[in-house]
Order: C-alpha cells, then structure tokens, then sequence
C-alpha cells in the first residue's frame, strides 16, 4: 500500500471519529434540553402546589386574621402573576411566609391543639421543600446545558440548533425555620 492511500484511510478515521463525536454531542445536548425543559415543567408544578398549599392555608380560617390575608395575597400574585414578575412573587411568597410562620415553638403548640393545622402545615412544609429541591435539580441542569453548549465545537458548529440558551431560576424558595428538623 502506498503511503497516500495509508494518509487517505487515517484522514478518513479521524473525519468518521470526529463525526461519531459530534453526533453524539449534538445529541448529548438535544437530551439536555429536554431534560431542562422537562425540570423547568415540574418547578412550575411545585411552585403551584407551594402556592396552592400557602393558599389553603390561608383560606383554612386556623390561622389569625391579619396573618391569613397576607399569606394569602403572596400566594395569589404568585399564582396569578405573570412569567416576567414570577420569580419575585415566589420570593415573596417565601418571605412572606418565612415572616409568618416564623416561631417554630409556637407552631408546635398550635399542632398540638389543631390537627387540622398540623396537616396543613405540613402540606405546605413538604411542597416548600420540594420546590426547593425541584429548583436545584433544574439550575443543576442549566448549568450542565450552559457548560457544554460554551464548547468551541459547539459554537462553531452551531451544534444547539435554535435552542434558546437555558437560564436558571434565581428565586428565594429557603425553607421557612417551622419545617426544619
């Protein structure tokens, strides 16, 4: 064999490698677009479930009168706001509520007396645990989309397509003190 056809079947290896590697990049990240568009479904679910939870909290008539309107007026805007002012009503929301459920003491004596109280309490203490996790797990994912779509290949190639660049979701979701422990 000659050495140009030997130069012929290794520039031929290196361009078959070079695409196998960029098919399975492109698809590498067409997976995490989904997979960001799916987390970004199920944060949307979850702070709706927080809301909806801080809402029938405040519409349970367990709580005093001046604590229920304000839960309930941040648990409203955060439902009913629109996509440019949500995470702010969700950061208010958890303000709110870490404001108002702010003595874990009392509301274990509260428990005590009102079983009622103490599965909504805990309704909602699980849903704000859970969108806090669901925000993590979709930043995590973002930042992951975000690191490989920075890669030369990847720019150059313009191997995302359409995609719009995926961005996290930088809201205050802290767990209030009362569903810690």
């Amino acid at each position: 064999m000659s050495t140009f056809v030997i130069w012929i079947l290794v520039a031929g290896g290196v361009l078959l490698l070079l695409g196998i590697y960029l098919s399975w990049t492109a698809g590498r990240l067409d997976r995490l677009h989904a997979r960001v568009d799916a987390s970004r479904a199920v944060l949307d679910a979850e702070l709706l479930r927080r809301s909806a939870s801080a809402l029938e909290l405040a519409t349970s008539n367990l709580l005093d009168p001046a604590t229920s309107v304000v839960i309930a007026d941040a648990a409203s805007r955060a439902r009913t706001v629109d996509e440019d002012g949500r995470h702010q009503a969700e950061s208010d929301l958890t303000a709110v509520l870490g404001a108002a459920l702010d003595e874990p003491e009392e509301l274990a004596v509260w428990r005590d007396e009102e079983p009622e109280l103490a599965e909504a309490l805990g309704e909602l203490g699980m849903a704000c645990r859970r969108a806090a996790h669901a925000r993590r797990f979709h930043n995590e994912l973002v930042r992951g989309a975000q690191r490989l779509r920075r890669k030369l290949l990847v720019r150059w190639l313009r191997l995302a397509g359409h995609a719009p660049w995926p961005e996290p979701v930088e809201l205050d979701d802290t767990v209030p003190r009362a569903f810690n422990g």
